[in-house]
C-alpha cells in the first residue's frame, strides 16, 4: 500500500520501517491482547505439560495478523501473494478455534482442513510459475516435472510442513526459533538464486513478527502460540521454499522441524494404519524424549536443537552458493 505513494528510492528506508513495524506491532498487541486469549488446560501426555495450564493460548493469531498486516502495508501487492496471505491467515484462523475449543477438534478434521489448505496453495503456486524445479545443490541442474505429478508433491510438501511444525511445538520458544532459522535460510538461497525481492521481504516481516513473539514465549513462557501459530509458520515454509524454485532444499533447510514432529507422525501412521510397532523406546515428539529420557532442560533442547538446525543452513547456503 505505501510503495503506492514512496518513490521507489526510498524502497529501503521503506523495508526497514516494515521490519520495525511488524515486531513493534507484534509485541505491543501481544502485550495488550493476550488477556483475551483462551487458556491453556495443559497437556496430559506431554512432559511438563501441565506447567502450561491456564497460560494463554493461541498466540499465533496475534503475531499472523500483525504480518498480514505488514505485508498489506509495506509489500507490493499481487494477486499471488494475495492469496498465499489468505490462505495463511485461514491456517491460522482454523488452528486458532481449534485452541478456542472446549473439545478440540479430531485428527481427521484438521487433517481435511489442511488438505484443502494444500490443494489450494498447489493450484495457486502452478498458476503464476513454472513447473520446473531447481537441483541448487546438484550445479543448479532443472528438472521439468508434469504438472499433475508436481501438484501432488506440492500437496503433500504442504500437508508435511504445517504438520511437522506442529507437533514440534510443545518447548517454550522451540518452534519459533526454529521457523525462523529454517526461513531466515530459505531467504538467503532466495538471494543467492536471485529469486524476487517481494516474497523475500515477506520472509523479514514473518520472522520479525515471530521475534515479537518470542518476546514472551521465552522460558519461562508468558503465553504459547497454539495452533493457531505453528500451522501459519508450517504454511508459510512451505511456500517460502516453493518460491526459491528448489523446493527439495525443504529437508535440509527443516530438518529439525521434520525429524522432532515428523517421527511421531509416521510412529502413529504406520502403527494405526498398518499395526507395526516402530521406535517403541523413543519418545515423540523428540523434544519429549530428550527431556524425559535424556534430562535436557527446555532450553538445553532449544539451543541444541536450533544449533544443529543452524550448522544445516550454513551447509545449505554454502552448498547453493557453489
Amino acid at each position: 500500500m505505501l510503495h503506492s505513494v514512496i518513490s521507489g528510492e526510498n524502497s529501503s528506508l521503506l523495508g526497514l520501517c516494515g521490519i520495525l513495524f511488524a515486531f513493534v506491532a507484534t509485541v505491543v498487541a501481544t502485550a495488550k491482547l493476550d488477556k483475551y486469549l483462551p487458556k491453556d488446560a495443559g497437556r496430559e501426555f506431554a512432559h511438563d505439560g501441565k506447567l502450561s495450564a491456564g497460560k494463554p493460548r493461541g498466540a499465533g493469531i496475534i503475531f499472523v495478523l500483525a504480518f498480514v498486516a505488514a505485508a498489506f502495508l509495506f509489500v507490493p501487492m499481487k494477486p499471488e501473494l494475495v492469496i498465499y496471505l489468505i490462505l495463511i491467515a485461514i491456517s491460522m484462523m482454523t488452528g486458532f478455534l481449534d485452541d478456542a475449543s472446549k473439545t478440540p477438534w479430531g485428527e481427521f478434521k484438521k487433517g481435511f482442513l489442511d488438505l484443502c489448505i494444500a490443494v489450494l496453495v498447489a493450484m495457486t503456486f502452478l498458476r503464476y510459475n513454472g513447473n520446473t524445479i531447481e537441483l541448487a545443490l546438484y550445479h543448479h541442474m532443472h528438472l521439468v516435472i508434469p504438472k499433475a505429478v508436481f501438484a501432488v508433491l506440492i500437496v503433500i510438501l504442504v500437508w508435511v510442513s504445517v504438520n511437522v511444525t506442529n507437533c514440534s511445538d510443545g518447548v517454550d520458544g522451540l518452534s519459533g526459533t526454529l521457523t525462523i532459522i529454517s526461513i531466515m535460510t530459505i531467504y538467503l538461497v532466495d538471494r543467492i538464486l536471485e529469486v524476487g525481492e517481494d516474497f523475500s521481504f515477506l520472509i523479514l516481516l514473518f520472522a520479525a513478527c515471530i521475534l515479537g513473539y518470542l518476546w514472551y514465549n521465552a522460558t519461562p513462557s508468558r503465553l504459547m502460540m497454539g495452533d493457531a501459530g505453528s500451522r501459519a509458520m508450517g504454511l508459510f515454509i512451505s511456500i517460502a521454499i516453493l518460491k526459491t524454485g528448489s523446493p527439495i532444499l525443504y529437508v535440509p533447510v527443516a530438518l529439525v522441524l521434520i525429524l522432532d514432529g515428523g517421527l511421531g507422525l509416521i510412529k502413529v501412521a504406520l502403527l494405526r494404519f498398518f499395526k507395526i510397532h516402530v521406535m517403541t523406546k523413543i519418545r515423540t515428539p523428540l523434544h519429549d524424549h530428550v527431556r524425559k529420557v535424556w534430562g535436557w532442560s527446555n532450553t538445553q533442547a532449544v539451543f541444541r536443537f536450533a544449533i544443529i538446525q543452524i550448522i544445516l543452513a550454513v551447509a545449505v547456503v554454502y552448498g547453493v552458493g557453489l
